[in-house]
């Protein structure tokens, strides 16, 4: 990584890793993904986000005991059990 690096948006990364830019958001609050704001846009470092996906790939070669045992059936099943929505409004 060189000091003249540039940096790149979220459209950007989202390509290089293949994924939407939803996901991209998701990873960047719940895992960590390395981002920079300036001001309302987030930018990113190529470099960082290899070295960040590097890392992710080497954690799950480690043995889990989580993800060793397979998963319950009611966790499995609870999506396809939730109500369907309601709708809003309307006479009803």
């Amino acid at each position: 990584m060189g000091a003249s690096e540039r940096w790149v948006g979220l459209d950007d990364v989202a390509t290089h890793l293949g994924v939407a830019k939803d996901s991209v958001y998701r990873w960047i609050d719940e895992q960590g993904l390395p981002a920079h704001r300036m001001g309302r846009l987030f930018r990113f470092k190529s470099s960082e986000i290899d070295e960040w996906v590097r890392q992710d790939n080497e954690q799950e070669k480690v043995p889990n005991s989580v993800q060793d045992k397979p998963l319950s059936k009611s966790w499995t099943n609870e999506s396809t059990s939730r109500k369907p929505l309601r709708k809003r409004g309307g006479n009803g």
